[in-house]
């Protein structure tokens, strides 16, 4: 028996109502409630027992949203990973999953013929102490690259910069600790200026150097070219539509390219 508990229906995306229908033997349990830390909670308890090694279907509802097919079992099996771990931005808010810019990403790779997974964990709404309770599990999966995508959040709200940065150097810290191969990408962020000029600037700050303690790769600003820009944001003027994933997937590819080409050429 499955309990799944919806926190709100503009906070759920289609990723997460699709896999629902197909399960068989799974009884529902539908809250809409504003507690949304208690009810994803209550989620994640009754998922960390559920294997989902041979279940992609219930992969979204423990934080991995989207996975790509892979042509074959063998490749799939060989595939190295790349994890996306970021809020909305990363779900592809208000779009299809496979509009979202880790989806694009994916095709860049198989047009290059090289042998990555995208694993899109992208949750809406997503701080980065929700990240940190939630690395763990996604860990349980092999990390070859983690792009993370997260803070943004932490800033529209005006968290402390340093419990942001404790949050977002504890969760690199655990993936380089489980697995120390893994390469990392940091997606650089801006807040608005209303939040003042000392904390945007520190804020932005935040990113570069995480990026220079970690040896890792650096997107100066992930949204560079569509923040700000109405044609190429929903109505809220925050989330990019599909044309503005289009012009973030360019952004990070920039970035993520010559390290997947790169791991590939020295992989036996």
């Amino acid at each position: 028996m499955l309990l799944v508990v919806l926190v709100g229906a503009r906070e759920v995306s289609s990723a997460y109502l699709k896999p629902i229908s197909p399960l068989r033997g799974v009884s529902l349990a539908l809250v809409h409630t504003h507690e949304k830390e208690k009810s994803l909670q209550l989620v994640m308890s009754h998922l960390n027992s559920v294997d989902t090694s041979e279940n992609t279907l219930l992969a979204p509802l423990k934080g991995e949203i989207t996975e790509t097919n892979v042509d074959s079992a063998q490749k799939k099996s060989s595939a190295q990973t790349i994890l996306f771990f970021g809020n909305s931005l990363t779900a592809g808010y208000g779009l299809e999953p496979s509009q979202a810019f880790p989806a694009l990403i994916q095709e860049k790779i198989e047009a290059l013929k090289l042998n990555y997974r995208v694993v899109n964990a992208g949750l809406s709404g997503e701080t980065s102490a929700g990240g940190l309770r939630r690395i763990d599990w996604l860990l349980k999966r092999k990390v070859d690259i983690l792009v993370l995508e997260l803070g943004a959040n932490d800033g529209l709200r005006g968290i402390p910069l340093d419990e942001t940065r404790k949050n977002l150097q504890e969760i690199i810290s655990r993936t380089k600790k489980k697995y120390s191969h893994a390469q990392l990408v940091i997606a650089g962020m801006m807040v608005p200026p209303n939040l003042g000029k000392e904390y945007t600037q520190q804020f932005r700050r935040l990113f570069v150097d995480l990026a220079r303690q970690n040896n890792a790769a650096l997107i100066p600003f992930l949204l560079e070219g569509v923040g700000g820009e109405p044609e190429l944001n929903l109505p809220d003027g925050i989330h990019p539509t599909a044309k503005g994933h289009e012009k973030v997937a360019e952004n990070v590819w920039r970035v993520l390219r010559p390290l997947v080409q790169k791991s590939a050429s020295l992989k036996p």
